[in-house]
């Protein structure tokens, strides 16, 4: 039987079939025999979710053989992308158009679908996350037929498909919103938490990218600073911390340690409250954590399942080797999240039920509304997703 592992190893699946299309009649073809024999689809990019989003004993769809950039429009500042393309290898092809990505995470492994369903993101106060890019999607349902969506042609299909945890059906293109190609300077160095925090709203607001990572044990914190540059690339590039070069060398890091990692957005004005509590709540009660917690900003959006729909964010990320257990520590970090109105990254360990992801997802009933329009039979639901389904 096959076997699939995620990134980090802690998650795995035995599922009936383990598949590789290389094209989108292929997969097609597979959705609609896995729908006739009753069989459960989920497709996979990278593996790189904390969730159990893909996890099934149906049919794994592994989608790295669609990949690549099918077409750049610089005129209108767009590319489409097939599904499976990495996110550090749509850096050079678009500047090569002349364009960019808007923003990343510091994490470039992923796939670019991957990403776009479970609302990835970066860190700026003004800038928002990968899904609010996407102004056009072409998809398998659950019945085999592909159909093209966008803000002006199947809208609700659209707006469930730009975050759509893998359930609406496989997207196989997107179509992105890009930017002029850009050039950043990076800035990064260590202080003391007691001098950091009262300077936090003049770094969040001075800087087209800040975050910081505070380790607990130290009571210091890693802080990061990014802002767009005209001075020419300098190469070779330094160490995190010391860069200056196009956008897409500048914005992602190596993270190759193994871990789980839980995040949570809260409403920027209660970032710093809610930190500052987390902070002392893990100060008391698990001293032995040495992963730090990471601190990063999010404008506000309008997808539906966005961790910032309607909401400029903060969103706060705690992370525990993948040889523990977390379990004890994470409870204690999502009490205090969901005290502040947070919402949980969906490709991020958290346990809400159906009931408590409606309460913090307005559009959560609707965008189920639209997901079992296309899939009443649930083809591209997983035994995690069903559990979620609202009452």
């Amino acid at each position: 039987m096959p076997r699939w592992r995620n990134w980090s190893g802690r998650l795995e699946a035995r599922p009936a079939e383990l598949r590789f299309p290389r094209s989108e009649e292929d997969v097609a073809a597979l959705v609609r025999a896995a729908a006739a024999d009753g069989r459960t689809v989920r497709a996979v990019g990278a593996g790189h979710s904390h969730a159990p989003l893909v996890p099934t004993d149906g049919v794994v769809v592994d989608l790295s053989g669609l990949s690549g950039v099918v077409a750049t429009d610089p005129s209108r500042r767009t590319a489409r992308v097939r599904a499976g393309t990495p996110i550090h290898a749509l850096g050079r092809p678009l500047h090569d158009a002349g364009l960019a990505l808007r923003n990343q995470g510091d994490i470039d492994r992923q796939t670019i679908a991957g990403a776009c369903a479970t609302g990835t993101h970066g860190t700026g106060a003004g800038l928002t996350c990968l899904s609010d890019a996407v102004v056009g999607a072409r998809l398998i349902l659950a019945s085999g037929e592909i159909v093209e969506c966008g803000p002006e042609q199947n809208v609700d299909l659209w707006q469930a498909a730009r975050l759509n945890l893998g359930a609406v059906g496989i997207v196989t293109e997107l179509t992105l919103a890009l930017r002029d190609a850009y050039r950043l300077a990076e800035r990064g160095w260590r202080e003391s938490w007691d001098t950091l925090e009262p300077r936090l709203p003049a770094l969040a607001s001075g800087s087209r990218h800040f975050e910081f990572f505070w380790y607990p044990g130290e009571d210091e914190a890693v802080v990061k600073t990014i802002d767009e540059t005209n001075e020419p690339p300098r190469y070779p590039l330094a160490g995190e911390g010391d860069r200056l070069a196009w956008s897409y060398e500048v914005l992602p890091n190596h993270r190759p340690h193994p871990h789980t990692e839980m995040e949570y957005s809260v409403p920027a004005a209660q970032g710093a409250a809610c930190f500052a509590e987390l902070r002392a709540m893990i100060r008391r009660d698990f001293p032995a954590v040495r992963w730090p917690v990471e601190y990063r900003l999010l404008a506000a959006d309008d997808v539906w399942l966005s961790m910032a729909s309607g909401r400029a964010t903060v969103t706060l990320s705690v992370h525990q080797d993948v040889r523990e257990d977390e379990t004890a520590y994470y409870r204690a970090c999502e009490r205090i999240f969901l005290e502040y109105g947070g919402r949980p990254h969906w490709g991020k360990v958290h346990g809400l039920d159906g009931a408590a992801l409606a309460a913090a997802h307005p559009h959560w009933r609707q965008w189920w509304a639209v997901r079992d329009g296309v899939d009443p039979d649930g083809v591209f639901l997983n035994d995690f997703l069903r559990q979620r389904r609202p009452a």
